[in-house]
């Protein structure tokens, strides 16, 4: 049989005019009868075999829901819609991803791969599932297996390995590959619907990279010369992919199994197979990677909402004073924050400076955020209607924003083999299909198993190789500046270096009309942003009097093909054969990420991105004046490019104990970028966990699997803050029986372990269920009453808008948005567990500049804690879980539970909270090279 179901009957019937609920028994007949008897891509079943170049010895393990395949027919998707029915290999692996929430306590060695796929290399001969020649090349195999469909793509010539790459991208992803190079270009609600998220997604990005074709084309022309050998195999790749991809297109639309959703979409006819799928193009490939990377890689920014806040703090406490307070809530190098680096290295980087010059801060009241859409018609011009695409740009992939992802890593010295144990991977968020496949691919040249985003698979990104695994997690440092360009002559000329300058214009203009898949009334607006040499335009304000644009810089604008250098290295075989070999590799993704290594004998870590070199004075944590004593050092704005800092000066590491990462603070003097790096992180969830195991040694992937899923199930706030509070009010009788009751259910949480858990697998009713509630309703209540009144309403306000003050799982609890899994990375636990701690008289390292709860005096402490916690047991669980589109009020479990967020026709059940990464490998090699 086929991997993709092809043309069936229902392929051929026209789409009815609603898609939901309009299926009828006769077409389902219909529809049945189709797919039992369909016309077949050419398949033949063939042997399959184990490579002998895995050194891995049965023991690397991976997982990605909700499955592989992403793509679906009209008849699957109509299917799907009427009963719930799964294409092959949609979600076959979104079971044993969420089991593992209540199967890891007693996890076991050989009970891995209950909760993972085998990860080795090649297919078993027994495990075959299908095997096939792509385009009736002989140059390339796709072999898919049994379990879970994955592609093992086997090529003799580089260039039929390429091709058999991109072909199984298109097999598996083409639907989404095709939506997001069309977000990369703006053009999302042109080519899938005006829908409020389409709106959000094309505006969210295009916003900060607005790209010419000819930039795009730029891009890769610039990083290909400036590779040399490398440059011109790595073009020689994409084109080899994207014929591939292609040539799926051409075969699917032929033989009419193409996704469902273009006919749903209105671009093929469902009967007479009118209408085009526009081919791949090397440009289409720098639009995805730039919403990758803008996503992902791209750390720093934000100078102007520091510049409010810090406006705020000065007005409240005069300039000397506002800025020592502000600094104590910024906790840039907070003595007190979880290192990935532990053992005392430091690497300044974007520090404070003594004496700070051409910082360029606001008048007060002065600034407005640059507008984007202009000439709004049609359902675009209703009332709400900006409303909507305004929410939905703060919504959009909000879980992947947001997500990042985590890594342990115990050097052998530690484990019970003498091997290296890692359990790592990237939290992308869920969607369906996710944003990542798995793949495998060997050819000359290329050896290893893997994770890529969809239509930049001609690597894999986040793997295996033959002897050794890598992984990565968000880092965040600084590579975002503000400059504030003073205008000339008009609004749209600013000052470049003494001479007035016009601003570049680039326009994309947008219209849809009703489809199937969107009803959304027919409309159109046209995205307009002004650039700059400094980049473009994001606020507009007034400094000293005078008027200004804030423009927005990244070292990676114009820049996001660059790193197809790093992941091609990490794919060849030839070139990593050693931690520090894996080291060089990494140094060429100019995204920001933590990059992680595991072999049979050595870990390693680094810190990628093209940290630029600041002009002396300059802080990176405000908007500085456009002038050329305050840019990047030898900065070229014609192609982007300055000085960046060695790699030596980046965190770096080999061997250390044991790495741990969830998005925190890397090494010390490493200066924070996001806010939150404080004395509470997630990160100490892992860091607590393994530095246990590691003290005991001995340690296995079985262990350090239920550290990471013991981490990922357990509220931060209730393990690292909730102590101390429930000190403060322990100090004394609870005569409030409400008040005193909710003690008892927080400190029998505690007692059992302070875990978001299933009474039983699948009972959908947690554990403490009211301490949980009890938790999640007082979080806010105290944090608002302990510091806004000594902080007055908009110094507090305007700190909340740097750091929200709650990222609990539940829906509503904070910037990740419902639903989505990642949790506790943002919020102000640090802030409450440091004042506490301050006010019970304790030492406290790097605290704040003053005491907030009950003004620093101890009984005004307990008393409103006392009192927020009487209102919070108050509340009843459908005022803490209102209810939405997904649940009804009240309903604790399913207001936690993760939903895999449609992107295409098909659709998932919702699994229970974890807070782990999405893809996520556990290997432990036995030998080497």
């Amino acid at each position: 049989m086929s991997w993709r179901t092809p043309r069936s009957t229902l392929d051929r019937l026209r789409t009815p005019r609603r898609f939901p609920g309009f299926l009828k028994t006769a077409s389902v007949c219909v529809l049945v009868a189709g797919l039992l008897s369909p016309f077949s891509q050419t398949a033949v079943a063939a042997p399959g075999a184990t490579a002998a170049n895995d050194h891995c010895g049965g023991q690397c393990s991976d997982i990605l829901p909700p499955g592989e395949n992403g793509n679906a027919t009209l008849a699957q998707i109509l299917l799907n819609q009427a009963f719930g029915t799964q294409p092959s290999h949609a979600e076959d692996q979104l079971g044993p991803y969420a089991n593992l929430a209540t199967g890891y306590p007693s996890l076991t060695t050989d009970k891995i791969n209950t909760f993972f796929n085998d990860g080795s290399f090649g297919v078993p001969a027994d495990q075959v599932a299908s095997t096939l020649q792509p385009a009736g090349r002989t140059d390339v195999t796709i072999v898919r297996d049994k379990k879970t469909g994955v592609p093992h793509i086997t090529g003799t010539t580089r260039y039929g390995t390429e091709f058999g790459a991109g072909y199984a991208a298109a097999q598996d992803r083409l639907w989404l590959m095709d939506v997001f190079r069309h977000v990369g270009r703006g053009q999302l609600t042109s080519f899938a619907g005006g829908a409020p998220s389409n709106q959000g997604l094309e505006q969210q990005f295009w916003r900060n990279a607005p790209y010419t074709e000819a930039e795009l084309q730029a891009q890769i022309d610039r990083a290909v010369a400036a590779a040399g050998t490398r440059g011109r195999q790595a073009l020689a790749d994409v084109d080899a992919y994207l014929a591939g991809v292609n040539a799926y297109i051409d075969a699917s639309d032929s033989g009419r199994y193409f996704p469902g959703e273009y006919v749903l979409t209105g671009h093929k006819d469902s009967i007479t197979n009118a209408g085009t799928i526009e081919h791949f193009k090397v440009t289409d490939m720098v639009a995805l990677a730039s919403v990758i990377g803008a996503l992902f890689g791209s750390g720093g920014g934000g100078e102007v909402n520091n510049a409010l806040s810090l406006l705020a703090a000065q007005e409240k406490y005069g300039a000397a004073e506002g800025t020592r307070v502000w600094e104590s809530f910024r906790e840039r190098n907070d003595p007190e924050a979880v290192l990935t680096l532990h053992n005392g290295e430091s690497f300044p980087y974007a520090t404070r400076p003594d004496d700070p010059q051409g910082e360029a801060l606001p008048d007060a009241g002065s600034v407005t955020e640059e507008p984007l859409v202009f000439d709004r018609t049609g359902s675009a011009a209703t009332a709400g209607a900006s409303t909507a695409s305004r929410t939905a740009v703060n919504n959009a992939l909000s879980s992947a924003r947001r997500g990042m992802s985590n890594a342990l890593v115990v050097s052998g010295a530690h484990t019970a083999s003498g091997h290296p144990v890692a359990v790592f991977g990237p939290q992308t968020g869920y969607f369906a299909p996710q944003l990542l496949m798995l793949q495998e691919i060997q050819g000359p040249g290329l050896s290893a198993r893997g994770a890529s985003f969809a239509g930049l698979s001609m690597y894999v990104e986040l793997g295996r190789g033959q002897d050794y695994a890598w992984s990565a997690t968000t880092s965040g440092q600084d590579i975002i500046d503000t400059y504030a360009v003073e205008l000339c002559q008009d609004d749209h000329h600013y000052l470049y270096r003494g001479t007035c300058t016009p601003m570049d214009q680039v326009e994309q203009k947008n219209a849809w009309k009703p489809t199937v898949a969107d009803g959304t009334a027919a409309g159109s607006y046209t995205m307009r942003v002004w650039r700059t040499k400094y980049g473009p335009v994001q606020y507009r304000a007034t400094v000293g009097g005078k008027k200004v644009a804030y423009t927005t810089l990244r070292s990676s604008y114009l820049h996001e093909a660059d790193s197809i250098i790093g992941f091609q290295m990490l794919n060849d075989p030839d070139y990593v054969k050693g931690p520090k070999d894996f080291q060089s590799a990494v140094q060429h993704i100019n995204y920001t990420f933590n990059w992680f290594y595991a072999d049979a004998a050595h870990t390693a870590y680094y810190n990628s991105g093209d940290n630029p070199v600041r002009a002396n004075g300059v802080d990176a944590d405000f908007p500085v004046w456009a002038q050329a004593a305050y840019e990047w050092r030898d900065w070229d704005p014609a192609s982007n490019t300055a000085a960046y800092t060695p790699p030596s000066a980046h965190p770096n590491s080999l061997d250390q104990d044991y790495y741990i990462s969830w998005n925190n603070k890397q090494a010390a003097d490493y200066a924070a970028a996001p806010w939150g790096e404080g004395s509470v992180h997630r990160g100490d969830l892992l860091d607590d966990r393994v530095k246990k195991l590691v003290a005991a040694g001995g340690v296995t992937r079985a262990s350090l699997t239920r550290a990471m899923a013991e981490a990922g199930l357990t509220d931060l706030r209730a393990e690292d803050v909730v102590p101390d509070l429930l000190k403060v009010i322990g100090s004394a009788p609870v005569s409030d029986p409400a008040a005193a009751a909710a003690v008892e259910k927080l400190r029998n949480w505690l007692s059992s372990g302070a875990r978001r858990t299933e009474t039983s697998a699948g009972s959908k009713t947690y554990a403490d269920a009211d301490a949980i509630r009890v938790l999640d309703a007082w979080w806010p209540l105290l944090v608002k009453a302990e510091f806004e009144p000594g902080l007055g309403a908009d110094l507090y306000s305007a700190l909340s808008r740097n750091l929200p003050i709650d990222e609990a799982p539940s829906a509503g609890h904070g910037p990740t948005g419902a639903h989505a899994g990642s949790s506790f990375q943002y919020g102000w636990w640090s802030y409450v567990d440091k004042d506490v701690r301050a006010v019970l008289g304790e030492p406290v390292r790097g605290p704040l500049a003053r005491k907030y709860c009950g003004g620093g005096d101890f009984g005004a402490c307990r008393d409103l804690l006392v009192s927020t916690l009487k209102e919070a047991a108050g509340k009843t669980a459908a005022q803490v879980y209102p209810g939405d589109d997904q649940c009804s009020a009240g309903d604790q479990w399913c207001a936690d539970a993760i939903v895999q967020r449609t992107l295409g026709g098909i659709k998932h059940g919702k699994i229970g909270w974890q807070n782990r990464p999405t893809y996520q490998q556990v290997v432990e090699f036995t030998s080497h090279r």
